[in-house]
C-alpha cells in the first residue's frame, strides 16, 4: 500500500519565507522614490523663491528708473530727445553708468562726468536688473574675470594696441575732439573696466568676445593693476604723459636751469 508523506510544516514555512534581497531592493526602491520627490519638490521650491526674488528686484528697479532716470530715457526706456533708448544696453552698461556716477548725469555736456555715486549698491543691482529685463544685453561680468591675476604682459600689449591710442600707454587719459576725452584708468576697479570694454561708454568703441576675448580682458585688467600697484621704475612720473611732458619738463626746467646759470655766471663776473 503506497503512502503519501504530507509536507512538514516548517518547510511550508520555508517555501513561504521572502528573500532577504527583495527586502534591500524594496527599501532602496523606497528611498530612491523619496529622494527624488524631495529633490524635485526642493528644486521647484527654490526656483519659485528665485523667480520671485527676481520680479521683486525688477520691480524695484522699475520704480527707481521711473523716479530718477525716465524723465531723460521715458517711462519705457524707450528714449527721448534727451537721453538714448536703453533697451538691449544690458545691465553691465547700467552697472558701469551708475556705479561710477556719471549717470544720473548732473548736466549736459560733451560726455558724462564722473562724479560721486548717487545710489547704494542695492538700488545699482535693481536698476540694472530692470534694464536687462527689458531685452538681451551685455551680462554683469563673471567674478573669475575680475581677480587681476591673468597674463601682465599679454595685457600690456593688447592694451597698447586697442586702447592707448585714446588712453595713453600709462593709462593716464587723453584729450579728444570737441571737448571730449578720454579719462585716466588708475584706481578703476576690475568690474567697471571690464564693462566698459564690453558696453563701449562715451566715445569709446565696443569690444565684444571676438574682438577681445573674455581671457584677453582679465589679462588687460591685470596689466592695469599692475600699474596701480607699482611706481614708475624711472623716478617721477611726469602725469604719465608720456614723450610730451618729458619734453616740456626739458625745455622749461633743463634749459630754464642753463639759461638762468648762464645769467648768474655772467652777473658774477661783471
Amino acid at each position: 500500500m503506497t503512502t503519501f508523506s504530507t509536507p512538514k510544516q516548517s518547510d511550508g514555512r520555508k517555501a513561504g519565507r521572502r528573500s532577504p534581497l527583495a527586502s534591500v531592493a524594496l527599501i532602496a526602491i523606497g528611498l530612491l522614490f523619496t529622494g527624488g520627490a524631495y529633490a524635485a519638490f526642493s528644486t521647484s521650491t527654490a526656483s519659485a523663491e528665485t523667480n520671485a526674488a527676481s520680479q521683486q528686484t525688477v520691480g524695484e528697479g522699475q520704480k527707481l528708473f521711473a523716479a530718477n532716470c525716465a524723465t531723460c530715457h521715458g517711462l519705457e526706456a524707450a528714449g527721448t530727445n534727451a537721453g538714448p533708448s536703453l533697451i538691449g544696453v544690458g545691465a553691465a552698461s547700467v552697472d558701469f553708468q551708475v556705479g561710477t556716477g556719471r549717470m544720473p548725469m548732473q548736466l549736459n555736456g560733451p560726455q558724462a562726468e564722473k562724479k560721486a555715486v548717487q545710489f547704494t549698491d542695492e538700488q545699482i543691482v535693481s536698476l540694472a536688473a530692470y534694464v536687462a529685463s527689458l531685452a538681451p544685453g551685455p551680462a554683469l561680468p563673471d567674478p573669475s574675470l575680475l581677480d587681476a591675476e591673468g597674463d601682465a604682459a599679454k595685457g600690456a600689449e593688447l592694451f597698447r594696441i586697442n586702447c592707448a591710442m585714446c588712453h595713453n600707454v600709462a593709462g593716464a587719459g587723453g584729450a579728444l575732439t570737441q571737448g571730449k576725452y578720454a579719462p585716466a584708468l588708475a584706481g578703476v576697479t576690475e568690474k567697471h573696466i571690464y564693462e566698459a570694454m564690453v558696453t563701449g561708454p562715451q566715445n569709446m568703441p565696443v569690444f565684444n568676445d571676438m574682438n577681445i576675448s573674455p581671457e584677453s580682458k582679465r589679462d588687460i585688467i591685470t596689466y592695469l593693476k599692475y600699474l596701480d600697484n607699482n611706481p614708475s621704475p624711472g623716478g617721477f612720473a611726469l602725469g604719465a604723459l608720456g614723450p610730451v611732458s618729458e619734453g616740456l619738463f626739458l625745455w622749461i626746467f633743463g634749459l630754464g636751469s642753463i639759461v638762468a646759470l648762464t645769467v648768474w655766471i655772467t652777473a658774477k663776473s661783471n
